[in-house]
């Protein structure tokens, strides 16, 4: 049966003054987790604060080790890109 996983990251942006500041950083972290991995991703809460922003990457599988080691893989794309911004993430799966 397919894996679905969800890769849920928390980010506050204290370098973000304006949404435009926002927009640069949440669209360059979602080109990067695009460009290299298999993932759909979305800006799905927070979209009117500046200073903070929740990111999910989705991914479909044959196998969740697979699908997990994709996730993990975007954590870390994630945290190289954002640093200490990168308030949380974590992995949900679709029963």
């Amino acid at each position: 049966m397919a894996a679905v996983g969800i890769l849920i990251l928390e980010i506050r942006l204290n370098e973000a003054y304006s949404l435009k500041d926002k927009r640069r950083w949440v669209k360059g972290l979602k080109d990067r987790l695009r460009a290299g991995h298999n993932v759909a991703v979305a800006e799905v809460e927070d979209q009117e604060l500046w200073n903070a922003s929740t990111v999910v990457a989705v991914t479909v599988s044959g196998s969740r080790e697979n699908a997990a080691r994709v996730l993990e893989s975007c954590e870390r794309v994630a945290a190289a890109h954002l640093g200490p911004q990168l308030a949380s993430a974590s992995i949900d799966w679709l029963q």
